[in-house]
């Protein structure tokens, strides 16, 4: 596509940089072992989506530098978060519930403190507006907050003792070692705590290994990780994944693989274990989330639903509507509503007013978007939308495509950005084909208004995707609800509740129940001798 304009709005001053106070960072310091250690090697440099003008030529801002660990460092990261495991007896792995509790309020508290800074460099690194970047950190802070009211509650249905037949039992559960922490870029922070705090607070150590982009916002987080916690319990894994990852992957001595991202990477860095049965995995993969429209969908509802689950966050979501299919009664009036709805969405920098269509940090995005699109075009599609284009550099305006068929890359492929495909079909059943043969399963959206027809969408649908949505966009939220896939789309639950459980492991003291062992069993509990066989609960 070509390049609409590269007007001013869209390029970083001076002016923009003293009003966000901003300067670059040179990060040399990483978080291992309880320190902040000195790395004095090499170092990955840091750009923004945004760009500014020097000499007469855009170029992208300059952001700042982080730690480029190589194979010895990273073996040692993974030794500090072993030597707090413990083998199970570290101080952090057997800390009462309450204490670890404690441990990640005042981590709260720190968080909380550093919003401003966190949003800033969150617009800076990744592109997102101000208004996303305050929702994703205000959002994680809730998540936060109610993974302790969940803990608390868990604890407390586990403080009883159980008797069956015979035998006296308490069931707890318990943390399940080193976990490798791996988070996505389109939400360095929300979909990483999602992940981090459920492992930390069920007794895990953990290593953090953040996204190639969004790094830096995550600095002004170390120092709350290290006063927070005791020593090698939070360690900061930094530098290319195919050097650090696969050096502590291949030593067999990462328990738990937390991973959100692309299917085909997370295949590789299980294939790394030497110890595949051992290692418990909690992925969030790829997806290709449709929309049905129905021939009685009540379309100014339908329209702003797909365009807000289509394209926010410029479409870099994985519960993001990725193709849309509207029956062939209704295809042309949406098209027209859809189109003029997109075409009037904000296009600029993410810290201006009112900003939707915002820079994509990947690099290389828009050449891929624009092969898909050539594609497409050249099998018979058309751009259906007015300012579909390259706006500046990496800020491109959203594309609509019509008609989208099976020939096409992007009727299959993940796009991940402001591309959206539409196709019209004559019967569900064209829909319920497509849906079943995808490699994707995570969620669906139905609009219509006819309860019968609804409800013969529903049945076969929960049995190919884990969420069906009527009359809504695709998300995850709320976080109390489960947030999975089928197929290629996830491995593992991931919500306040369903991570805690994925992060530990049911685990049991019990005794044959004479006079006894129960005795034995009071007199543990009276006196508050073991943290584990406890009878204390928290309020």
């Amino acid at each position: 596509m070509e390049k609409i304009s590269g007007e001013n709005q869209y390029i970083f001053t001076d002016a923009v940089a003293e009003t966000l106070n901003f300067s670059p960072l040179e990060q040399r310091m990483y978080l291992s072992g309880g320190e902040l250690k000195q790395w004095n090697g090499s170092q990955q440099q840091v750009y923004s989506p945004v760009c500014r003008i020097e000499n007469g030529i855009e170029k992208p801002v300059f952001l700042g530098s982080v730690p480029q660990l190589d194979e010895a460092a990273a073996l040692d990261v993974l030794h500090d978060a072993q030597q707090a495991w413990d083998l199970g007896r570290g101080e952090w792995p057997v800390m009462r519930v309450r204490d670890r509790i404690l441990a990640v309020e005042n981590f709260l508290k720190s968080f909380n403190a550093l919003r401003e800074q966190v949003v800033v460099w969150m617009m800076l690194e990744i592109g997102k507006n101000r208004a996303d970047a305050e929702f994703e950190f205000d959002r994680t802070s809730e998540y936060i907050s109610d993974t302790i009211d969940a803990v608390k509650k868990l604890d407390r249905e586990c403080s009883n003792l159980e008797h069956e037949s015979g035998i006296l039992a308490q069931i707890r559960r318990g943390p399940l070692g080193v976990a490798l922490c791996m988070g996505p870029y389109n939400y360095p922070l929300n979909e990483s705590f999602a992940t981090l705090i459920p492992a930390l607070i069920m007794g895990n150590t953990v290593v953090f290994k953040p996204a190639r982009y969004g790094i830096l916002l995550l600095e002004p987080l170390i120092e709350a990780f290290r006063t927070s916690f005791p020593k090698g319990v939070v360690n900061f894994l930094y530098g290319d994944g195919k050097v650090v990852v696969k050096a502590i992957m291949e030593t067999g001595k990462v328990d738990v693989l937390a991973f959100i991202g692309s299917s085909k990477t997370a295949i590789e860095i299980k294939k790394l274990h030497p110890r595949p049965n051992r290692l418990r995995s909690v992925l969030g993969l790829d997806a290709k989330n449709p929309a049905i429209i129905l021939p009685d969908a009540e379309l100014d509802s339908a329209v702003s639903e797909c365009v807000n689950g289509a394209l926010a966050f410029n479409g870099q979501r994985c519960t993001a509507l990725k193709i849309i299919f509207v029956h062939e009664t209704r295809v042309e009036e949406f098209l027209q509503r859809f189109t003029a709805k997109i075409d009037a969405l904000k296009a600029g920098l993410p810290w201006a007013k009112d900003a939707y269509i915002t820079p994509l940090p990947e690099t290389g995005k828009i050449e891929f978007l624009d092969a898909l699109i050539d594609d497409a075009t050249e099998k018979g599609a058309s751009i259906q939308n007015k300012r579909a284009g390259k706006i500046a550099n990496n800020l491109m305006f959203p594309a609509v495509l019509y008609p989208v068929n099976a020939a096409m890359r992007i009727y299959h492929e993940e796009q991940f950005g402001p591309i959206v495909p539409v196709c019209s079909f004559t019967h569900t059943d064209e829909v319920l084909h497509y849906i079943t043969n995808s490699n994707y399963g995570q969620q669906v959206s139905v609009f219509g208004q006819s309860p019968e027809q609804l409800a013969a969408l529903i049945d076969p649908l929960v049995n190919q995707v884990c969420r069906v949505n009527i009359n809504t966009k695709c998300q995850r939220g709320p976080d109390v609800f489960p947030f999975n896939g089928r197929k290629d789309s996830a491995e593992g639950t991931l919500s306040v509740g369903d991570a805690l459980r994925v992060f530990s492991i049911r685990t049991m003291v019990a005794t044959r129940e004479t006079p006894e062992n129960r005795a034995l069993f009071s007199h543990i509990l009276e006196e508050r001798m073991s943290h584990f066989l406890s009878d204390h609960y928290l309020i």
